[in-house]
């Protein structure tokens, strides 16, 4: 995904959201401490997904990760909400 930011009057750049606002992690690319940032993972649980991941040459849906140990319905929501493919 590319963000492209839009020109405001006089030619300033505008960017949407806030300052601390941060896009979906890729789950292609993610680390143990950008997993362990989204509610409902730590560390271990991270470890869990990057280690799904590498045993299947990759994850093409965020929905796969329900195959994780420890994740359950409540913390596929927030993967939804914070994780790409």
């Amino acid at each position: 995904q590319v963000v492209v930011p839009e020109r405001g009057p006089g030619g300033a750049v505008a960017m949407a959201g806030t300052a601390g606002e941060e896009g979906p992690i890729s789950l292609g690319t993610a680390t143990v401490e950008q997993l362990d940032t989204i509610d409902g993972i730590g560390p271990v649980t991270a470890e869990d997904i990057i280690e799904f991941r590498d045993q299947h040459g990759g994850v093409g849906s965020v929905d796969q990760l329900d195959q994780v140990s420890g994740i359950g319905p409540a913390t596929m929501e927030s993967l939804r909400a914070r994780l790409q493919p």
